[in-house]
């Protein structure tokens, strides 16, 4: 069914959203529980292993986590993230998970109907967001019970579906019918509206002396209020959010909604991350794994003497590696780090959980062009070089470190470095909104800013972001995000409630 026609008029304040919210992945189901009204308490028998922690849980005991202040238990914390807020709801979430410690949760939930916050969770596809496209042979980087989201144990769920989970580590096939399930079984789905594609998020201004019957669009990247030689002052109202939904039968039905906030959840799997090279638009360049493992199910590299050329150095990568390997197809792996750096990925994966992933990093240490390449004419890496072009004749120009050329012949070319969200929608694509400004978002090198307790972007008022959008890849600590963002706007719904309750509106007209 369509969302809202779009012949709806902004001004119609029956119309405005609390919070809209961009993604149902884990990031939008995690968000859209908690504003459902479900708040964790400490429970009633729990210790957490860390002492000063639980010493400042007890001195609350009788308030929801949401409702406590999170910069004061966040304090002194450490982990795998550099959002606080994202570490404090992890540890108590899985207290000393990164010791190698299977400590059950510290809190437990209740569902209070009186703190729910109406909201719409926004997505392509059904719940789960890019967990539904990810490739299903391999397995997940995180253990299982690290992807589960608040609420539902992912063995308990995996063993009333009895599913056979043969180790901690599962597909993600697995993880997206779960998070599938977990909509339905915790009461979210009148939030969700799924096939929905976002066209544009943008502001909405009003005159002050207006009664509202003249509005003014502005982009996004305006951040004051404006007067300019006697014209009237503008003030931020609400955000617009249009775009369609598509119909059963293939049409697509436009929407426009309005907002007072948004929550940006979209992830980064949207744009795979691309060489800039000549010759990377030819159609055996590919730039997923979808792809890779379509072109092997119907036999496209079968019986090929070219190697299947591999560029890039992270899990992904490996798996394209691993992939290729087990279907007897010779791989030259080109990356531009060298072996021993430091800051690659497989440094940080213990060779017990991971072994998979430390045989191709073996391979990539110990089966370079440099060594006998006849020897291990099955793989060969190409440590510290780049790609320069792809030739028509499926030929690729390589340089290494010191300069050097290399010309190589492939059957097929797979680009795997990393992929960027999509933010098409905002005003120049989102790049005023990050730590560097007009510079493409990317979850390492140029995250959304936001403030690390309400997760709200500094530089946009009542716009949020949460999960790999602000740095958080891993679901554990996107919930974070999910925690600060609800304890921020149930501040401000009190307020909110307050101000009317005494007959101040609020003054400035926003619906």
């Amino acid at each position: 069914m369509p969302l809202i026609e779009e012949t709806v008029l902004p001004g119609d304040s029956l119309l405005t959203l609390p919070v809209v919210i961009i993604g149902n992945g884990p990031s939008g189901i995690c968000l859209s529980y908690l504003l459902s009204g479900y708040r964790p308490y400490l429970s009633p028998e729990a210790i957490h292993p860390n002492p000063i922690l639980h010493t400042k849980l007890e001195e609350a005991r009788h308030l929801s986590i949401v409702d406590q202040d999170l910069e004061y238990l966040s304090e002194g914390l450490e982990g795998r993230s550099s959002n606080p807020v994202a570490v404090l709801f992890d540890t108590l979430l899985h207290p000393d998970a990164d010791f190698g410690y299977d400590y059950p949760p510290v809190l437990h939930w209740k569902l209070e109907q009186h703190n729910y916050i109406p909201h719409i969770v926004l997505g392509k596809g059904p719940p789960g967001g890019a967990w539904h496209s990810m490739e299903g042979s391999m397995l997940t980087i995180s253990f299982g019970d690290w992807m589960e989201l608040p609420g539902l144990s992912f063995k308990e769920w995996a063993a009333s579906k009895r599913r056979n989970i043969k180790s901690d580590r599962v597909m993600p096939e697995e993880i997206a019918c779960y998070y599938k399930h977990y909509v339905k079984v915790m009461g979210l789905q009148k939030n969700f509206r799924d096939n929905v594609y976002i066209t544009s998020v943008s502001r909405l201004y009003r005159e002050k002396d207006d009664e509202g019957r003249s509005h003014q669009n502005e982009d996004i990247s305006t951040q004051h209020l404006e007067m300019e030689d006697g014209q009237k002052l503008l003030i931020k109202r609400n955000w617009e959010v249009r775009g369609y939904q598509r119909a059963t039968d293939g049409s697509h039905v436009p929407f426009c909604l309005f907002a007072e906030n948004v929550a940006l959840a979209t992830g980064t799997f949207d744009s795979p991350g691309r060489l800039q090279v000549e010759g990377e638009d030819f159609p055996f360049v590919l730039h997923s794994m979808s792809d890779f493992g379509a072109a092997i199910s119907k036999g496209k590299l079968r019986g090929k003497a070219d190697p299947v050329l591999i560029v890039g150095a992270g899990l992904t990568a490996a798996d394209a590696v691993l992939c290729a390997y087990n279907n007897n197809i010779p791989v030259v792996h080109v990356f531009r780090r060298r072996v021993t750096d430091t800051s690659l990925i497989f440094k940080q994966l213990p060779k017990k959980l991971y072994p998979e992933y430390h045989k191709v990093y073996h391979m990539m240490c110990t089966q370079s062009h440099t060594v006998d390449s006849n020897q291990h004419s099955a793989y060969t890496s190409f440590p510290e070089h780049n790609v320069l072009s792809f030739k028509p004749e499926m030929k690729c120009v390589l340089q290494s470190a010191s300069g050097l050329k290399k010309i190589l012949k492939f059957s097929v070319a797979l680009v795997l470095i990393g992929s960027h969200p999509n933010l098409f929608f905002l005003k120049d694509q989102g790049h005023s909104i990050g730590h560097h400004s007009n510079q493409p978002i990317t979850c390492k090198g140029n995250p959304i800013e936001i403030d690390p307790y309400t997760y709200e972007c500094t530089k946009e008022a009542n716009l949020f972001a949460l999960g790999p959008l602000v740095g958080d890849n891993f679901v554990r600590f996107l919930k974070g995000g999910a925690l600060g963002i609800t304890r921020c706007l149930a501040i401000r719904q009190k307020k909110k409630h307050e101000l009317i309750e005494s007959g101040d509106g609020g003054g400035d007209g926003v619906p």
